[in-house]
């Protein structure tokens, strides 16, 4: 099957530059096909999976035939859920964004009428929306459809077994003859087929097929884990293994920077090679990789092709790839020259249904695999240090040391505690030479930052504050959605040694173990710091402050519905931390949100940054100031991302209650 950049389907400049924007370089298989017909204004019908980037293939060349100086419903896009829709609008309004005049509207029941009313009023050249919803509009003629020119029905398999049948027949009665018509559909059962002879003119079928294919002996495994936890999983899976080589795949040039910075802070020796970099720069990653210089290199999938390193211990899917295909080529990339090899991939939500796609494809199953616990991240470190010990034991490597023994042994001391202290000096030693490794620098260049960062060398072991990354949405992933959950499944058997005596552990916790020594100047229990996202002109600096651990334990925050998946973790700032200020000026750029939770139900500053990161993926400085009253709280952010914060809030919990949001 092959591949197309976006660049030579023939889109303008300010598509390709919003593509260019959101990270992708190539085009996933539908939508390199489907895109250059619905160009043609033909008559489409497209078949693809779940998850191969449908919702792109539609949104681009409905842009593109957008008129911005018709101010009327150029576009209508049919979704079976409310879900569905917003999240065509947000993509939508993400492609849009440098295409000046251009308006999407959802509308969906259980939205404000006013709002939508407004939205039409004002000229929405393209509408997502339900059917139920947009027939009601009909009825009232607040929504015309006499200048709609293309019509696309999404997941329209689902909107028939809905009982739309009679509802999506109206529609497209009242649309004018003229326009374009298309389905898009993961099965074509008879329903689908004879709507599409009704409605449609000649139609093309574009539909990407998979032939099976079959993959090298590599264990193939995968575990559920939300986006927001997948870096904590990635560290435990690299530490419980031990494993010193191997590569990461992202779907985005932005996760691949995002990841490495994440993984360069906790101390791995990471770099990227993605599409933005130049050939010297691949050239020097590569090499470096290719001699153990690196311990992981992340990719995107176009800048991986042709690497040929025979001793890869991993392949992480860190996100999916779009189709069956990508996924043989990413972990072929292990197993070479009959070594032994690992796949590992992170699925939540909806993109469990790419996991079958795959299978399918491969005729293979992949295992679930249960998710490793601090206490077994423990136990496997203090397991490698031990089989080191007893390897130099063996091989009698070693410089006796009898005299200082003996003199210890004479002053009272006695063996255990001689070889204990030892251990103990030996972890500060090796946690101290940790050296400083200089990045290969990202191009363009990145924001300014440390000039070094300390890097874990391949049998050293450094125990570092785990830090938090918000990885974006997949471009392809057009049925996925951010699952809101109160704790990671690991969480839960950490959380049952509390009546132990023991120390519960947090995914955000830093793990203890014989093997990753804290450092000699961190304090013994974590430190909370303000996100260096966070907006400085609204915090004031305290001095630093450790928290206990049932402070730690009561800093878990609900963000949803309760599964065994997610979880929404941040630390509890006690009195002397980092505190928010409350203005009553609204800060030029921002906008001013009402949000229907208050001090009287415990909400505080920092869990509305949390959330409204947590939730839209967004960084935590996109949030100003937050002025918490007794039933309610007014918060600023930034004027750009107001809409879709509001719609997330509208859509998410907080410390357990429903809370609605607006501009104030």
């Amino acid at each position: 099957m092959t591949t197309k950049r976006f660049a030579e389907l023939g889109l303008s400049t300010e598509l390709l530059k919003a593509i260019d924007k959101l990270g992708f370089e190539q085009a996933s298989p539908i939508q390199a096909e489907a895109i250059p017909v619905l160009m043609t204004g033909k008559d489409v019908v497209g078949q693809s999976q779940t998850g191969s980037g449908k919702t792109a293939a539609f949104a681009i060349p409905a842009i593109e035939k957008v008129k911005p100086e018709l101010r009327a419903v150029q576009v209508l896009i049919l979704c079976p859920t409310r879900e569905l829709a917003v999240q065509v609008s947000e993509e939508v309004h993400k492609l849009a964004l440098f295409k000046r005049g251009i308006t999407a509207l959802p509308i969906y029941g259980g939205q404000s009428y006013e709002r939508q009313f407004w939205g039409l009023k004002q000229g929405a050249q393209i509408v997502i929306g339900t059917p139920g919803r947009v027939m009601d509009h009909m009825r009232r003629g607040t929504l015309r459809l006499e200048q709609t020119g293309l019509v696309i029905l999404d997941e329209a398999d689902v909107m028939l077994n809905m009982g739309f049948r009679d509802d999506i027949e109206t529609i497209l009665k009242a649309a004018p003859a003229t326009r374009q018509t298309v389905f898009f559909s993961a099965t074509m059962p008879k329903a689908i087929r004879e709507l599409i002879e009704h409605h449609s003119r000649e139609p093309i079928n574009v539909k990407v097929e998979q032939r099976a294919m079959t993959v090298p002996t590599v264990e193939q495994v995968y575990y559920e884990v939300d986006r927001r936890y997948k870096v904590e999983l990635l560290t435990r899976l690299i530490d419980i293994h031990d494993l010193k080589l191997g590569i990461i795949f992202c779907n985005t040039k932005r996760m691949v920077d995002d990841l490495v910075e994440a993984l360069e802070a906790q101390g791995y020796l990471a770099d990227r090679l993605h599409g933005d970099m130049t050939q010297a720069m691949r050239d020097r990653v590569m090499q470096k990789f290719r001699k153990s210089g690196l311990e992981f290199l992340v990719a995107t999938d176009i800048a991986a092709r042709g690497i040929d390193v025979d001793d890869v211990q991993v392949v992480f899917n860190y996100d999916l790839p779009y189709d069956g295909e990508d996924y043989v080529h990413r972990i072929g990339r292990t197993g070479r020259a009959g070594r032994a090899g690992r796949a590992i991939s992170f699925a939540s939500g909806r993109e469990l249904f790419q996991i079958r796609n795959i299978e399918r494809f491969t005729n293979m199953r992949i295992q679930r695999a249960k998710i490793p616990t601090a206490e077994e991240v423990h136990e496997a470190r203090e397991s490698f240090f031990l089989d080191k010990v007893r390897a130099t034991l063996a091989a009698g490597q070693y410089k006796r040391q009898d005299h200082i023994i003996e003199r210890l042994l004479e002053e009272g001391f006695n063996s255990t505690d001689i070889a204990s202290a030892l251990i103990h000096h030996l972890q500060t030693d090796e946690a101290a030479a940790v050296r400083n490794v200089p990045r290969e620098p990202a191009n363009p260049p990145r924001p300014p930052g440390p000039a070094t960062r300390p890097r874990r060398e391949p049998q050293s072991y450094d125990a570092s504050p785990r830090a938090e990354s918000r990885p974006r949405e997949r471009f392809g992933n057009d049925r996925g959605g951010s699952e809101r959950s109160s704790a990671p499944p690991w969480k839960q058997k950490d959380q049952a040694q509390k009546g132990t005596g023991e120390r519960p552990v947090s995914p955000t916790t830093p793990m203890p173990g014989l093997m990753r020594p804290a450092k000699p100047a961190a304090p013994a229990s974590p430190t909370f710091v303000p996100s260096p996202q966070a907006p400085p002109a609204h915090v004031e600096q305290a001095p630093d402050k450790t928290f206990s651990d049932a402070e730690i334990m009561d800093s878990v925050r609900v963000s949803g519905p309760k599964t065994e998946n997610a979880g929404a973790i941040a630390p509890k700032p006690a009195a002397g931390a980092a505190k928010v200020r409350h203005s009553r000026a609204t800060p030029t750029g921002q906008t001013r949100l009402w949000v229907g939770i208050g001090s009287e139900h415990g909400v505080k500053p920092i869990d509305m940054v949390n959330v409204v990161a947590g939730e839209t993926g967004l960084p935590g400085k996109v949030v100003g100031t937050v002025d918490v009253r007794e039933k309610h709280l007014f918060m600023d952010v930034s004027a750009e991302h107001a809409f879709a914060i509001i719609s997330r809030l509208n859509r998410t919990q907080v410390l357990g209650r429903k809370i609605k949001a607006k501009v104030a």
